[in-house]
């Protein structure tokens, strides 16, 4: 157990604040709001397809038709809020990222707090393909986060927006230095929590405060000491705040997220409870691998496994 833990702790040094669920797989599960790529009800309170009698014609191309068309050649005019939203939704189900991107920037003017925190969500998504070059990734991290400062000031009751303000300004904090970091660990924590105050219905914003508790429970100790140099109470929490938070995302959604699972069963082991450590650990190793990061959270969770079972 001492050596899964400290298994899970190696893993929990090099995790980004907050925002590594994300993991390696680019096109994974938190970079898409937290959820499976589907186009239905995991886009956190999205309005989806299928408004009795409102749907575009657009929604009856179907996705192997419409991906076939090359991005230059697509025409936004005209449409309503309603029909950017539902087109927005389609190919944010589908994966299509760089259309998705190409449909909202052409309304990044709009007042309307739904279409501008998708599009810091897909600025966001862009950023985090691997195809986009450090360059780049840095304009779309920033652009993302005055996107959702924009959604919010339209919109203070929108729970998506808070999220999205939070996720995005832990991404900016990557080219900010650790105390802006660590400055900015407030912010998030404030907007997580308002987004679960909005939507407590919401398993990703719970997902995502547990992760922030988490990291910061697994603060190593120079940083630490950085943290109290900078600050008179510098961000702080548990492992048993952590386990609330995944807990009641799993209470919210059952089984809605590998990573999640994986994260209870890492947070029991620092609990040093064994038994459920290896019973959430296995949840998540048998977890269907529906992409890239499902399968990073297969195999880490089958190496603690290994790990606790020795």
């Amino acid at each position: 157990c001492k050596m899964a833990a400290a298994a899970a702790g190696r893993s929990a040094l090099v995790t980004r604040l907050v925002l590594t669920a994300a993991g390696n797989g680019r096109r994974a599960r938190l970079s898409r709001g937290v959820g499976p790529r589907l186009p239905a009800r995991v886009l956190e309170g999205a309005k989806h397809l299928g408004r009795g009698l409102t749907l575009t014609l657009f929604t009856f191309l179907g996705y192997k038709t419409y991906r076939n068309i090359p991005g230059s050649l697509l025409i936004y005019a005209n449409e309503t809020v309603e029909e950017i939203i539902d087109q927005a939704d389609y190919l944010y189900g589908t994966g299509e990222t760089e259309k998705l991107y190409l449909l909202l920037i052409e309304h990044k003017d709009s007042t309307n707090d739904e279409i501008l925190w998708r599009l810091a969500r897909a600025s966001r998504d862009l950023a985090q393909l691997e195809s986009t070059t450090a360059e780049r990734k840095q304009h779309l991290t920033y652009e993302a986060l005055e996107f959702a400062k924009k959604a919010l000031e339209k919109n203070a009751s929108s729970f998506a927006a808070h999220k999205w303000y939070a996720i995005c300004s832990s991404d900016v904090g990557d080219y900010e230095g650790i105390k802006a970091k660590i400055a900015n660990a407030y912010v998030i924590k404030e907007h997580f929590q308002k987004a679960i105050e909005l939507n407590p219905r919401d398993a990703t914003s719970f997902h995502l405060m547990g992760l922030w508790c988490f990291t910061f429970a697994e603060m190593p100790w120079i940083q630490q000491k950085i943290a109290s140099a900078l600050f008179a109470t510098p961000p702080s929490s548990t492992y048993e705040e952590a386990l609330h938070y995944f807990d009641k995302a799993e209470e919210a959604e059952p089984n809605f997220y590998s990573k999640n699972l994986l994260m209870l069963g890492k947070t029991y082991i620092k609990l040093q409870n064994r038994r459920l450590a290896l019973l959430w650990l296995t949840k998540a190793a048998n977890y269907p691998a529906r992409n890239e990061e499902d399968k990073q959270v297969q195999k880490e969770a089958d190496e603690l496994l290994k790990l606790l079972r020795s």
